[in-house]
This record gives structure tokens, sequence and C-alpha cells, in this order.
């Protein structure tokens, strides 16, 4: 005897397809994010800093330690290793979250922020 599958199982592929589609929504998003709001001070580029340092790898780095970027006191000292949550932080606030840092522009939008971040979280490690 065949039974057929309940009507909320039968739906969960496709409840799979959205949630992917969505997070691909999320990286298309943070990609032009960081195109209008980062790309003018930080690269992709790991051979190239602009007013601030690249942004190749950030994740699991620590702060205030790429060769050649300018960086204040404050961030160099700070003891941050950028993940989700400190950039977060940072990006929210950076005066607030390391007073003495050079970075002037604030990302108060947490949607705007979760986006970026989960486009520099998803970019292929620098070669």
């Amino acid at each position: 005897m065949h039974r057929a599958l309940p009507p909320v199982l039968a739906l969960l592929p496709l409840l799979a397809l959205a949630g992917t589609a969505r997070a691909q929504d999320a990286a298309a998003d943070g990609e032009q994010l960081y195109r209008t709001r980062c790309a003018a001070c930080h690269a992709l580029d790991p051979a190239q800093n602009r007013i601030g340092p690249h942004l190749a790898d950030v994740v699991g780095r620590a702060a205030g330690s790429v060769e050649g970027a300018r960086y204040t006191d404050a961030m160099r000292e700070s003891g941050i290793v950028w993940d989700a949550e400190t950039l977060d932080a940072y990006l929210a606030n950076p005066r607030q979250r390391v007073p003495g840092t050079s970075m002037m522009f604030a990302l108060p939008d947490a949607t705007q922020r979760q986006a970026i971040i989960a486009f520099l979280q998803d970019r292929p490690a620098a070669e």
C-alpha cells in the first residue's frame, strides 16, 4: 500500500530552495552594499590598501594587522579578531567599538551590515 506524503513534507524541497535563493539574494545585496558603502576606502584585492586596509580575508584576521595599511594605535591595540559579531558591532558604531579609530563611517542599518558581512564571509580566500 502506497501512502502519499503529508502536504507539509511535500513542500520541504521548495522551502529549501527558497532559503538558498534568499542566501543568494543576501550575497548579491551585500556585494552591492559593499560597492556603495565600503569600496571607496577598502579594496578586496589583498595587494591594495586604500584609505583603509583591504578586506580580503578580513574574517578571522586580527584588527590592525594588514602590512602597509594605516592604522591608529587604538586599532592596532584593540585585540579584536574580526568575525561576524565584531564586524557587526564595529560597523554599527566604529568610534564606540574602538575609541580612537580613524574610521568615521557608521552603518546603523542592521540588515545592511549583515548583508555586507555575509558578502565578506562568502568571498573565496585570497591567494
